[in-house]
């Protein structure tokens, strides 16, 4: 029997600077899609389209809860061993993503 068949005993955490880095991405990343959701706010009120406004009310929703759920993974972050993200975070978060893309396309559309 060797040592390595007893129960793993988990290390110190050594994170260097990657949760550093991890939070510097989210918030990026919420803040560009915030400056999006701004353009597309003022697209709605200067073309007042029902595809615009219905454009920026989906992108406000989408980088509400995109805000949400990386305050949340900023919090873990702070955490000695912190979890990774689950599926449903991962689906959340995509799903965020794809609706400011989509918000995107519309504004294209209703700005040609």
């Amino acid at each position: 029997m060797s040592a390595e068949d007893g129960p793993r005993v988990p290390h110190p955490r050594d994170p260097g600077a990657q949760p550093e880095r991890t939070r510097l991405a989210w918030r990026r990343t919420t803040l560009t899609c915030a400056v999006a959701v701004a353009l597309a706010v003022r697209v709605a009120v200067v073309r007042g389209t029902a595809v615009a406004v219905l454009a920026a009310a989906l992108g406000a929703l989408a980088w509400l809860a995109l805000l949400l759920g990386a305050h949340r993974r900023i919090g873990r972050l702070a955490e000695t061993q912190p979890v990774t993200m689950g599926a449903a975070e991962v689906r959340g978060t995509l799903i965020c993503l794809l609706v400011l893309i989509g918000v995107g396309v519309m504004l294209l559309w209703t700005v040609r």
